[in-house]
């Protein structure tokens, strides 16, 4: 994560790293500032949700850190956070808008 490139947010932190493979790997970090273990459970879930529905590019490890206030956050306000700052890394098509 060190080596990688971030994107911040206030409800979240992207961090990507270039790998050269032909995969993309997708970590989600959810630490106990957010909430309690409910809670950080309810807020990788609805992360996955959202992650299923971009097209991400190949060949990047990439770990999403919640921020604390994303669990209070609305589900589209969370989409949106993390849609913009995949597309402003260039980890997404454009098409995903």
């Amino acid at each position: 994560m060190r080596k990688g490139r971030r994107s911040r947010h206030p409800l979240l932190q992207v961090v990507a790293r270039d790998t050269g493979e032909p995969v993309t790997r997708i970590g989600l970090s959810v630490g106990k500032q957010v909430g309690g273990a409910v809670v950080r459970n309810r807020l990788k879930r609805r992360l996955r949700m959202i992650l299923h529905d971009l097209r991400w590019r190949e060949g990047y490890h990439v770990v999403i850190l919640a921020r604390p206030g994303s669990d209070s956050a609305r589900f589209d306000e969370l989409a949106s956070a993390l849609r913009t700052s995949a597309q402003k890394m260039g980890l997404t098509s454009v098409e995903d808008a």
